[in-house]
């Protein structure tokens, strides 16, 4: 990817800002939009390893402790592509996609709890379903699911270092909109390369 494309993407994702603009604050822009991007790289990690995670799901009791389902579920997200596997995965049936228009809130509630436990605590330190909550009174709700659903974050569109440079684009705008300095939340190139 060149830095023009990281760019290029940090530039669309951060475009959703245009949908919240009226509805939130500048200061809210980023409690938004860095969940849902987080959301739509590891949906888009989870793909390849989601049809047999699934299918070991349906042999597990999930009335067991999080942690014995965990042991029994994450050998499931090996994939030829990445042998060792995954530290996370997703047991519910949806995707962004999928979500539908009806009941968008309760069907992305329902897949955010579908993550294994990490992967859930990252949503809650965001207070993610708070702003979702937000995000569905204002209609806004569908809107920023479907922009994200289409944004190509696969690791092979964008490397693990790519989604970093793109995670930290994001943030340094966040505070810019927040009228933060930019170096409270941004670390220069040269520093990240010494």
């Amino acid at each position: 990817m060149t830095n023009n494309n990281f760019s290029g993407i940090a530039s669309f994702i951060w475009s959703v800002a245009d949908l919240l603009r009226g509805d939130f604050k500048q200061s809210q822009y980023g409690r938004i939009i860095l969940p849902f991007t987080l959301l739509r790289r590891l949906e888009c990690v989870l793909e390849n390893s989601k049809e047999a995670v699934l299918t070991k799901a349906q042999t597990v009791d999930m009335a067991l402790p999080e942690e014995s389902i965990e042991k029994q579920i994450k050998p499931a997200t090996k994939t030829d592509k990445n042998l060792s596997g995954l530290q996370f995965y997703n047991l519910s049936k949806l995707s962004l996609q999928t979500l539908g228009e009806q009941d968008i809130k309760a069907n992305l509630s329902a897949y955010i709890q579908g993550f294994s436990k990490d992967a859930r605590e990252i949503f809650e330190h965001f207070n993610f379903m708070e702003f979702v909550g937000l995000l569905d009174d204002a209609n806004l709700l569908y809107k920023i699911v479907q922009r994200f659903a289409n944004t190509p974050l696969s690791p092979s569109d964008v490397s693990n270092h790519e989604m970093g440079l793109i995670f930290e684009e994001l943030i340094r705008r966040f505070a810019e909109s927040s009228n933060e300095t930019a170096g409270e939340h941004f670390t220069p190139r040269d520093i990240v390369r010494l």
